[in-house]
């Protein structure tokens, strides 16, 4: 079959880093961009770097039943004359198969990976493969002698390839401990502007629901259970329909799909929408099979305008007619949202567009909103907005520094204001500067620099911790321990250790603050760096306050009154922290910036009264 020239050119990506001597390797690419095209086409071009001749055996792994069918399918069709089978539940492979497709559920569970000769395998695929950390994974790699790459003789393990749109963990765990290697990636953004997408309109709807005291679970997105109450209200539920009512009804969109919490969430929804008689229909983990089977037959067909689901269609449904994403389930996870938004991305006769429709709520709690993926501020109000609109706010928003997103007008637009300081001790104790981070965090991270950035995690005196954007827009974290006093040296006063590496070019500051609070929260007790700790609003201790009046005249506060009888603990201990980690750099730049805008703008209030054509003296 004839590939897109990005298919081929992911393809030559991989062949060339193989040369290269590269054998465990990463593809990244948008929900639609035929993952599972590339890897099945990839089995016929690619051998064995070692021994081509015993080594020619292809196990894929996938975690879900719809995958390994699809994957199965292409396999078919590609290869009609392999030997083509599926570990998957009561199916059993032989173990000699040219290609075995596998749950990694089954593949794992006894001894039923003990028929895999890893000699005889050239080539592991793993399809979603951020889910390849995960103890099934793991196990599954271990036998093939892959999990551990300096164990064993290395022309006796074979390649391993993952593939994912979202590759990156939400949890901290790092994919590095199965994956060496990003050999190509093409994200969403990229696959519309080329065309290989549907394009996108997004709406964003600010609802009134109280996220804040929903627990966080182990992955780090809400707990099911305490969300379902928050989100499942006869409130919620009446203003999720009417919008989609407003926004996509009578025909506006024909092929809509809902994202719920749970199943009774659904049912709620399903209810809602049959009130107002617009026929939806539901899919959950409890439908059987063959009825799953019946509802997406019918919906691809278009005998139905609503599919409402929970968990069921984030990965692997190939659904290309849905033209409308309605997020009724606010998650913490980018790669969630991801997921969701990229179901409407796929292209289809008759499809101008798909409408994401985002019942955002707020961007406390560390909820990751559509905004987000654009590039945006976390806050924004979209109305319908394309990717080019969104662009031209980035770069709007690139021309001001120093500026946030404040009220908002009665049309939704946001208003744009500066933020001034008329002193640096006004810039170190703005908290407002933290708010984005610790909506993603529950820990007491302090922005330190805005442009490129720069966090730090004060481990009181155990150390700090520091998180910086990179100049390619990765974000990195180092840890600085404190040296014991036993330990310093006498002739020199070294209180720091040599700063770690504890992450390493995340591609996004959500992996890199997850990774950081991974490891923190298994190594610190939390009451001594969490935001939230009881004793971050007692008053200010004596030795902040002395240490902050041997900082007025560096804080240029002698003017003015320095008011620290409402400091609390908290407060002055991330002002001393801004100070000692650059606030006076910062400042200074600042002070540099606002005088540059001031001059700017007594130039521009000069061209604008020139501009005023009268009688007289022309100057």
């Amino acid at each position: 079959m004839e590939l897109r020239d990005y298919q081929e050119a992911c393809i030559d990506s991989v062949l060339s880093h193989v040369e290269d001597g590269h054998r465990r390797m990463a593809i990244s690419l948008a929900t639609g961009s035929g993952k599972t095209v590339i890897f099945t086409q990839m089995i016929a071009r690619l051998t064995h770097p070692n021994t081509p001749e015993r080594a020619t055996q292809t196990l894929i792994i996938a975690h879900r039943q719809e995958l390994v069918e699809q994957a199965f399918e292409h396999c078919k069709r590609t290869y009609p004359d392999s030997l083509i089978e599926i570990e998957m539940g009561k199916k059993h492979s032989s173990g000699v198969a040219d290609i075995t497709i596998a749950s990694v559920q089954s593949l794992t569970n006894g001894d039923r990976l003990a028929k895999f000769d890893p000699k005889r395998f050239k080539l592991i695929l793993i399809d979603e493969c951020h889910h390849a950390v995960a103890p099934g994974y793991l196990k599954a790699l271990d036998h093939f002698g892959v999990l551990n790459m300096e164990e064993g003789k290395l022309e006796d393990k074979p390649l391993v390839i993952g593939v994912s749109a979202t590759l990156s963990r939400f949890d901290g765990l790092r994919l590095g401990k199965v994956l060496d290697y990003v050999v190509y990636h093409k994200d969403f953004i990229d696959m519309i502007e080329d065309k290989w997408l549907s394009p996108v309109v997004f709406t964003t709807v600010r609802t009134k629901v109280d996220y804040s005291k929903i627990h966080i679970g182990s992955s780090n997105d809400f707990n099911l259970v305490e969300l379902g109450k928050a989100v499942n209200t006869e409130v919620m539920n009446e203003v999720t329909v009417r919008t989609w009512m407003e926004k996509a009804g009578d025909g506006k969109r024909k092929s809509t799909i809902v994202f719920c919490v749970d199943i009774a969430h659904v049912a709620a929804i399903v209810a809602k929408f049959r009130g107002y008689g617009i026929d939806a229909q539901s899919v959950t983990g409890n439908t059987p099979t063959q009825e799953r089977k019946d509802c997406l037959g019918s919906f691809r067909r278009g005998e139905f305008p609503v599919l409402v689901n929970c968990g069921v269609f984030t990965e692997g449904t190939d659904i290309p007619n849905i033209d409308c994403v309605l997020l009724a389930r606010p998650t913490r996870s980018r790669n969630l949202l991801i997921q969701m938004v990229g179901r409407g991305m796929r292209l289809h006769p008759g499809k101008k567009d798909c409408h994401v429709i985002d019942m955002v709520a707020s961007v406390e709690k560390g909820i990751i909103a559509v905004p987000t993926l654009l590039g945006l501020d976390p806050d924004e109000i979209l109305e319908e907005e394309s990717l080019d609109g969104a662009e031209k706010r980035i770069e709007a928003a690139k021309e001001k520094d120093n500026v946030v997103l404040d009220d908002r007008d009665e049309a939704g637009s946001p208003t744009i204001t500066y933020t001034d300081y008329q002193s640096i001790f006004d810039l170190l104790s703005d908290t407002k500067q933290d708010f984005h981070i610790r909506s993603i965090s529950r820990l007491a991270w302090v922005l330190v620099n805005h442009n490129p950035q720069r966090f730090v995690l004060s481990l009181s005196r155990q150390g700090v911790l520091s998180l910086f954007q990179n100049a390619d827009s990765t974000y990195s974290v180092t840890e600085t321990r404190a040296i014991p006093s036993e330990f310093k040296s006498k002739k020199h006063n070294f209180i720091k250790s040599k700063p770690r590496v504890i992450v390493d070019s995340a591609i996004s500051l959500e992996e890199a603050v997850h990774a950081a609070d991974t490891l923190v929260k298994n190594k610190y007790p939390l009451n001594l760096v969490s935001h939230h700790a009881t004793w971050r609003k007692w008053p200010a201790s004596e030795q902040q306050l002395k240490m902050l009046e041997k900082l007025r005249p560096s804080l240029k506060v002698d003017s003015d009154p320095f008011d620290t009888s409402k400091l609390t603990k908290g407060t002055a201990g991330d002002l001393i922290t801004r100070y000692v980690h650059g606030g006076i750099s910062r400042w200074n730049n600042i002070s540099t910036e606002n005088m540059r805008r001031l001059k700017q703008e007594r130039k521009d209030e000069e061209l604008r009264q020139r501009e005023n054509v009268q009688v007289g003296k022309l100057y």
